[in-house]
């Protein structure tokens, strides 16, 4: 594809369809040569996290003290847990990560950002002006998608420029 991409980011969670999304845009496109005589720079991936804010991670918030306690108490030491938790899964994400581009002899950056997904990878792209957005999908069923919605349909649908949505073989939606 196109050899006048300039940044194009890839979005990974972890997943088996994340990394293949990875793959399949390392081996299928071609960045901008520094030769160009337009350009201003060579061509870059980023592969971009989004990390789930300990909140979230946790799926509620310690609960409050029965019998008339505060509602609002938070326990730093139970948030630290889980910070270091999903800082050690974001680590072990961005390795397998690098790991593959370090095959394909790639040097690629990466971005680790907090938030919702959907929010945080359309912010990405506006923020880093990119050119193209390489995703995988999860190919959840209807039911879920209703409840849970979509991370890649929601960019599909945001996202300030064009995206690719890799699917894996066989996968139906």
């Amino acid at each position: 594809m196109s050899g006048n991409l300039g940044c194009v980011i890839v979005a990974v969670d972890g997943s088996e369809e994340s990394m293949s999304a990875l793959t399949w845009a390392l081996d299928n496109l071609k960045l901008r040569s520094s030769s160009t005589p337009d350009s201003t720079s060579a061509g870059h991936f980023v592969v971009l996290h989004v990390q789930s804010p300990p909140s979230i991670a946790a799926g509620l918030t310690p609960a409050a003290i029965p019998f008339g306690g505060p509602s609002d108490l938070e326990v730093p030491a139970f948030t630290a847990a889980i910070e270091a938790h999903l800082k050690r899964i974001t680590e072990a994400i961005l390795a397998h990560a690098l790991r593959i581009c370090s095959e394909k002899k790639v040097n690629v950056k990466t971005q680790v950002v907090v938030g919702d997904p959907k929010e945080k990878i359309c912010e990405a792209v506006e923020n880093l002006h990119a050119d193209l957005l390489v995703m995988g999908s999860r190919a959840i069923g209807p039911l879920k998608r209703m409840f849970l919605g979509s991370v890649s349909n929601y960019c599909a649908n945001h996202a300030q420029c064009p995206v690719i949505i890799s699917k894996a073989k066989g996968a139906t939606s």
